[in-house]
Parts: C-alpha cells; sequence; structure tokens
C-alpha cells in the first residue's frame, strides 16, 4: 500500500488536487531531509504513518471551518501544519519555528505544493502578535511548560463542534504531566482512530480556551 492510499483509507473524501498533494510529500521530504536533517533517518523511510497520518489525527477530532486560524508551535519540518493544510485547504495555517534551516524546509514544500493557506514564519510562539482559533503542536515539551507561552494567542469561544483552544499530540504514559496541567485536559488515545501499532501509545490532548 502507498503512503497516499494509506491516507485513503482513513480520509476517503480527498479530491484528486488533495491526493497528489499527499502523493509529492514523500520526495519532497527525502530531498530536503538529505540536505537538512529535519526528520531522523529511521522516521523517514515510516513518512506516512509517522508523520503525515500522525498529523491528521487532528482532523479526526475537529474539522477545521473555512477562514479558521491555527497556529502550529515548533513545526519542525511541517507538521502537523503541512497534512493538516492539505486537508482544510480553506482554513489558514501559521507554522513557526524558532530554527531558521527547519523554516526554509517548510517554505520550499509549502511553496513546491502550492499551498497558499500557509504562512511559515521563523519565531518563537511567544513572539507571533497574532491570535488563532486552535494551537496544534507535536511534543515540543511538557505541557506545563507549553501553555503559557501560547495561552494569550488562542481567541475564546469558537464555532468548531469543541471551543478553541489546544490540540496537542504526544506519546506515552502522561499521567503526571496531566496532572500538573494547570488546565483540564480532554485526552483521546489515538488508537481509537488509527490501527497502525505505532499508533497504540500515542494521544490527543485537547485543552479548551
Amino acid at each position: 500500500m502507498s503512503g497516499t492510499q494509506l491516507i485513503l483509507t482513513y480520509f476517503p473524501e480527498l479530491t484528486q488536487k488533495q491526493q497528489q498533494q499527499f502523493e509529492q510529500l514523500e520526495a519532497l521530504y527525502q530531498d530536503w531531509n538529505s540536505k537538512i536533517n529535519v526528520i531522523s533517518r529511521k522516521d523517514i523511510d515510516e513518512l506516512y504513518v509517522r508523520h503525515i497520518l500522525h498529523s491528521l489525527a487532528i482532523a479526526k477530532f475537529v474539522h477545521f471551518l473555512p477562514e479558521a486560524r491555527i497556529l502550529d508551535v515548533g513545526t519542525g519540518g511541517g507538521f502537523p501544519g503541512i497534512p493538516l493544510a492539505i486537508l482544510f485547504p480553506e482554513a489558514y495555517f501559521t507554522l513557526s519555528d524558532s530554527i531558521g534551516k527547519k523554516m526554509k524546509v517548510v517554505q520550499e514544500v509549502t511553496d513546491a505544493l502550492g499551498l497558499e493557506n500557509v504562512l511559515p514564519l521563523h519565531s518563537r510562539a511567544e513572539q507571533i502578535p497574532a491570535r488563532f482559533d486552535f494551537i496544534v503542536s507535536r511534543a515540543v515539551t511538557d505541557l506545563k511548560t507549553f501553555i503559557p507561552w501560547v495561552w494569550d494567542k488562542i481567541i475564546p469561544g469558537g464555532k468548531h463542534i469543541y471551543p478553541n483552544g489546544i490540540l496537542y499530540l504526544k506519546g506515552g504514559d502522561l499521567t503526571e504531566e496531566i496532572q500538573a496541567c494547570p488546565q483540564k485536559c480532554l485526552v483521546t488515545d489515538l488508537s481509537e482512530y488509527f490501527h497502525e501499532d505505532f499508533f497504540e501509545t500515542k494521544k490527543l490532548i485537547y485543552i479548551q480556551k
């Protein structure tokens, strides 16, 4: 099964354009990863499961509406922001990271895919003046540290199935981390969405503003 076929298994409504964009990701990341290492050598061979499908878990929880504004903090090579931007072309994604070479890859991949709904920013989250409906991220740090970076960036309220807030992807035993979290966390096991072994210990944490 190809990477795009795997994505189609879980997201069968993809347009032809979206399928082509997901198809392009493998060659783009293989090429850029050989120049600027943004994905580990072990993970690059599992790109569609460990990075693309993992990123899209957020879409199983919340379907971003047209005009929604999302900030991806510590995006690295563009995850979860780029797969989500492909899936939700009418929402707006700001992808930020403090490491310039990673943002170069994000810019190049964004340009190659023709994604007009992505704004790459070489910046720390705290320095971004805009506000957003949702903050998304993948295991940048512990939640107690992460939340103060972004809490004032979230617009309260919202029109989605869940109110605006943080959508955080992380794995392992999060019991102590969630107990230390100053806000109430809703934790979803990603094995509810995906059958691959990789997702057995992976979770999505939602924190309402």
